[in-house]
């Protein structure tokens, strides 16, 4: 087969004498001649790398892991197609989490071969292959080992076990990986359709629960509005710049003034959108709540973990790496989305009453200092939005797991009653929700404390002190709801509430609003003689009043008892939960490995507050040095390497000489 590069230049210059064509021909076959690519008889007869073949050299070490967890997900499907339909217990998530290990481990030599050789742009440019993509590698590696930790117990619970769930967990961290090994935009907006497709299904996995298929529906319809956006922003990058690869656009924009910079802002500010739309940024927000209500409780950790480290990933890439020298134009955008994310985040989670919704907006609040370092643009900042994502994926999937235990079968107490007094009766598991809830309110001696403190030097060192400032009163006001968990935990389940209330107390147990016969006479048989009585025990049919009512007492935020919002109390199936009347709800116990999981977790979240390692393996991945990456596929089509004109990243430590705080 005559070689295609002979014919592309033919086409172009149709319209050229004879004499022009025949001598542009021979030349460009006497290149591949005398680069061994074409034999006597014209045609290609080994794998040719010239200025002018198609043949794209693979470097299969540079996406491994993204080969192992994408095959890992067909192989499962695999061998539950050979397995009966009733298999042994704990095969899938055993499985899963060791593709997940294998994919962690090829993380080593694929850091040491970039110690050795350097970053590299791969696959024809698609595969941008260093040390921070390693890092995403590793970080999204071990997420899918959580996950499978995490996933199994409830599965079981719930009746849903299986090997599609599993399946899902694998496309979804394919699906990230991709995105932050992406070299261009195209791949960028591959990989986050692979994840988010993935977590559609998972977050309507619950298919007995009314509230899992909405959660569903409303991820996927707002997604696809997202993923519209994002790629219309594309679209308008390429029409602005002439390219889809990061380090092309890049030197375009540093070699070229625009005059009319219309159609680059505008690509620009939709491809913002449709990130932001995946780290929960407000305005983009209003879907986290609702979904991470709805979806099943350790696939919520599972999407709040790899999903935002993923949409991360593509932040840093398309902003620090593809638009340098417009930093003039969308730092000031990311500096208000960072505002309003950590306001909007830390004064709605006050107002929850569910768990489950109080972390959803915890998430959002926690995007928002994941932006500051964003905004700073800056070695440090870009650090310490690594460290920041890094140490994240386990608080957050460590605090939704043990929401699953506490919450029971059917998910039937999401609210905050449930962990009244959790202290006294699970003391190891109370614990355990501390050290997640001290982290993410930044407490010091947790990894929180010093992800917040890296990214608020990051923007102090760029000059920003009121994006810093408003991070600081951010903390603040989360550490209320924080430790208002943290004291509901520790309070005895009677004399506790009445102290809170700033009174002589309610004792006793509390009945959620809205039980029915027996319930009332319950409540007020329990009643102390010098306490008021909650619904009127004498009347025993009469349902029980809401607590808001009792003697014109006010209860603080999370005290009052809150029917579970999956049904009304008379409607729960008894064979699936408890009945709502006890509180607080005594969960299931530890499973073995949700036990694992959560030790992980509080180990290395302590770990990574006390020791310089975890900051240390980011900065190292922060060192890019684009500079000196070399895409062949550039080299290949103009005869001379393409150097990436990104100077951002190879900046030691600190703003330079240049930096000035953007005018928002």
């Amino acid at each position: 087969m005559t070689h295609l590069a002979t014919l592309l230049p033919v086409a172009a210059r149709a319209s050229q004498p004879a004499a022009h064509l025949a001598a542009h021909v021979g030349a460009q076959v006497s290149g591949l001649s005398g680069a061994g690519c074409v034999g006597a008889t014209g045609r290609v007869n080994t794998l040719c790398s010239a200025p002018a073949s198609i043949h794209i050299p693979v470097d299969y070490l540079s996406f491994l892991p993204i080969l192992i967890v994408g095959g890992g997900a067909l192989l499962l499907l695999l061998i539950s197609s050979l397995l009966p339909k009733r298999s042994r217990h704990g095969l899938y998530p055993l499985l899963t989490m060791l593709i997940g290990a294998a994919s962690a481990i090829v993380t080593i030599p694929q850091w040491l071969h970039i110690d050795h050789h350097g970053g590299s742009l791969t696959v024809g440019g698609q595969i941008l292959f260093d040390h921070f993509s390693v890092l995403f590698l590793l970080l999204i590696s071990v997420a899918v080992i959580l996950g499978a930790l995490f996933a199994d117990s409830y599965l079981r619970r719930e009746g849903l076990d299986g090997v599609e769930s599993y399946v899902l967990l694998l496309l979804a961290a394919a699906g990230g990986m991709l995105m932050a090994e992406s070299g261009g935009l195209i791949m960028l907006f591959l990989g986050l359709e692979i994840m988010s497709i993935a977590m559609y299904v998972l977050a309507a996995y619950h298919r007995r629960r009314e509230q899992s298929g909405e959660a569903g529906l409303k991820y996927f319809i707002l997604g696809a509005f997202s993923s519209a956006i994002l790629l219309y922003g594309i679209a308008l990058t390429y029409g602005a710049t002439g390219s889809l690869q990061y380090n092309e656009i890049a030197g375009y924009l540093a070699s070229t003034t625009l005059v009319h910079d219309g159609v680059l802002l505008a690509g620009m500010f939709l491809v913002i959108v449709g990130l932001g739309f995946k780290v929960s940024a407000v305005p983009f927000h209003f879907w986290t709540p609702d979904v991470y209500q709805g979806s099943p409780t350790p696939f919520t950790g599972y999407m709040a973990a790899v999903a935002k480290a993923a949409a991360f990933a593509g932040f840093l890439r398309y902003l620090d790496q593809a638009l340098p020298t417009q930093q003039a134009n969308w730092r000031p955008a990311i500096w208000l989305i960072a505002v309003l994310t950590l306001l909007v985040g830390s004064v709605m989670a006050i107002a929850q009453r569910d768990l489950k919704r109080m972390l959803a907006y915890s998430s959002i609040s926690q995007a928002g200092y994941v932006l500051i370092g964003l905004q700073a643009a800056s070695a440090q900042g870009a650090s310490g939005v690594e460290f920041y994502v890094f140490t994240y994926v386990f608080v957050i999937a460590g605090s939704f797991a043990v929401v699953a235990v506490l919450q029971g079968a059917g998910e039937a107490r999401n609210d905050l009653g449930a962990i009244r007094g959790l202290g006294r009766r699970r003391p190891v598991l109370a614990l355990t929700f501390l050290v997640f809830l001290l982290a993410q309110a930044g407490v010091p001696l947790t990894s929180g404390f010093l992800a917040k403190f890296y990214v608020i030097e990051a923007a102090v060192e760029r000059g920003q002190y009121p994006l810093a400032v408003i991070g600081m009163l951010a903390a603040a006001i989360a550490a209320f709801f924080y430790l208002r968990i943290a004291l509901l935990m520790y309070l005895d389940d009677g004399a506790g509430a009445g102290a809170l209330s700033g009174g002589a107390g309610v004792t006793g147990r509390l009945a959620p609003a809205g039980v029915g016969a027996g319930a009332g006479a319950g409540a007020g048989a329990g009643a102390p003689a010098g306490g008021a009585s909650m619904g009127g025990g004498a009347a025993g049919g009469s349902a029980v009043a809401a607590p808001a009512a009792v003697a014109d007492r006010t209860f603080v935020a999370g005290l009052e008892p809150v029917p579970s919002l999956d049904a009304e109390p008379a409607s729960v199936d008894l064979a699936v939960a408890e009945v709502l009347g006890a509180t607080p709800a005594e969960g299931d116990p530890v499973s073995l490995p949700t036990a694992i999981g959560l030790g992980v977790c509080v180990a290395f979240t302590i770990v990574a507050g006390v020791t310089p390692w975890v900051i240390d393996y980011a900065r190292h991945a922060t060192a890019l040095s684009t500079s000196g990456l070399v895409s062949t596929q550039a080299t290949r089509r103009t005869g001379r390497p393409i150097a990436s004109s990104s100077a951002v990243w190879t900046c030691p430590r600190g703003p330079t000489s240049t930096d000035s705080p953007p005018k928002v």
